[in-house]
């Protein structure tokens, strides 16, 4: 008997050491998506309208990703491609216009491809996300902060492989003080735990540090666990807020000589760099900083009038270069080589095909995914696995990216780019080069019958209810 329980632990030994093994070979995962955020609104990006220390240690200590494209230059569409890897028209998330619902009495008389309050569409449940990849092989999983891909209860991330979720459903200025509340009739903005509504309008100003504090709490939860965090910030999305403990600390850091904006955007960027710097000092107190993967990254460029794209053209909802290249930084301790500067051509919808390479998770065989595994880019120096890269606004197809050379057709006006010389596109090339005009729109066509004919539907609830306090 003796022999039979000292084998019995002797297993349990092993065992745990075995798990505890598998975990340090497996890294944890951490995305960091700000809202609106411009190409030049870091430090570490040129930025000197900004003060972002930690963001920029960060750089420092990683990478700068200086070619890092989102699938599109609004919130709804670009979330869906991060979740799926895939292009949001594959996936039913930005329908071409031609497919957009009328509505009486909006601007410009059709419905936004974002998910509004209680507007019955949403990422489909039978898309497999991020979330339940890293799921399908033990990984625990926390979403804190917007989630804007549908609020209907089949569509919130506790049913899209998120374990634990605090935060909003979508944007929160969709509530009643929106500024076009009469077009939208929009109901309170209710503030979930779970599926649960615990709070309705709750104040922007605390909404950066309490989805700080939920994603401190649940690294601490999970240090000794495989994790993917999901930390998807509201701003600097208008209205744009900041806490009054941030405000004091930034007042007092401008006058004793920082030269940064001491307007509310650059405040709100500072709240959003001081939420790093918490979530980085975690992993370092926890000891688990060396195996885990942080990126910090944007949804799509700045809003018209907020923040800076510098040195790229445009913003956001637009396929210019400010409107979906996108400001990153990734450390990943003694793999990522520190303080160097990565632009080959990657994107968001690589993410999910990356990290099931690194923890050993299958993807379904029987659909399209459009990212690629960029590991080999980051930790070995290889060139981007993208051929070509395309640009859509409101779903239709205006743009496509090949090496160097960026060819657009917008409002019957084409040009062509040499993003290399030219990052502010500012040269037409295209009289010039029509061999790869003819090259680029021909990729485009093909693109466009591919993705239109192997394209899968959105979720619909056909009933949909605002999300309220029961």
């Amino acid at each position: 008997m003796r022999l039979i329980i000292t084998l019995c632990c002797i297993s349990l030994l092993f065992g745990c050491k075995d798990r505890k093994q598998e975990q340090v070979n497996k890294p944890n995962f951490i995305i960091i998506f700000t809202d609106d955020q411009g190409y030049g609104d870091l430090g570490c990006f040129g930025g000197d309208h900004v003060y972002t220390p930690n963001i920029d240690k960060m750089a420092e200590e990683g990478a700068r990703l200086t070619s890092f494209y989102v699938a599109a230059p609004l919130c709804t569409p670009s979330r869906a491609a991060l979740m799926t890897g895939c292009y949001p028209r594959r996936i039913g998330m930005e329908p071409p216009s031609s497919l957009a619902v009328e509505l009486p009495n909006i601007p410009h008389g059709k419905r936004f491809p974002v998910c509004l309050a209680a507007d019955g569409n949403g990422l489909n449940p039978a898309e497999i996300t991020i979330a339940e990849v890293a799921r399908s092989v033990g990984y625990r999983t926390g979403m804190f902060g917007k989630w804007h891909l549908g609020d209907q209860l089949e569509f919130l991330p506790t049913r899209q492989g998120f374990e634990e979720f605090f935060g909003l459903p979508y944007s929160h200025d969709i509530m009643p003080k929106h500024p076009r509340q009469k077009y939208f009739h929009f109901p309170p903005l209710p503030l979930l735990e779970g599926e649960e509504v615990i709070e309705l309008n709750p104040d922007p100003n605390y909404l950066t540090r309490r989805v700080t504090e939920r994603a401190v709490q649940f690294i601490k939860k999970h240090k000794d666990e495989n994790f993917f965090l999901y930390v998807a910030h509201p701003l600097p999305h208008g209205p744009l807020a900041a806490s009054p403990e941030i405000k004091k600390i930034y007042a007092e850091l401008l006058a004793n000589g920082n030269k940064a904006s001491s307007d509310i955007y650059a405040t709100a960027i500072y709240e959003l760099d001081w939420s790093v710097g918490q979530i980085l000092s975690t992993l370092k107190e926890h000891g688990i900083d060396e195996n885990t993967i942080v990126l910090f990254t944007s949804d799509n460029g700045p809003a018209a009038r907020k923040g800076s794209a510098k040195p790229l053209s445009g913003h956001k909802g637009q396929t210019l270069e400010g409107g979906m290249r996108m400001p990153a930084v990734i450390r990943w301790p003694n793999k990522i080589k520190a303080g160097t500067d990565n632009d080959q051509l990657l994107t968001t919808m690589d993410l999910l095909p990356t990290f099931a390479k690194l923890i050993g998770a299958k993807l379904p065989n029987d659909r399209i995914i459009d990212g690629k595994d960029i590991m080999p880019v980051l930790l070995d120096g290889k060139e981007s696995p993208h051929e070509y890269f395309f640009y859509s606004h409101w779903g239709d197809l205006e743009a496509v990216r090949w090496k160097d050379w960026k060819f657009r057709t917008h409002k019957g006006v084409e040009s062509l780019y040499n993003l290399k010389t030219d990052i502010g596109e500012q040269i037409n090339l295209k009289d010039q080069h029509p061999d790869i005009v003819a090259k680029l729109k021909n990729a485009m066509r093909k693109f466009e019958a591919e993705v239109t004919k192997n394209a899968r539907p959105a979720g619909k609830v056909e009933y949909p209810k605002a999300l309220s306090i029961k």
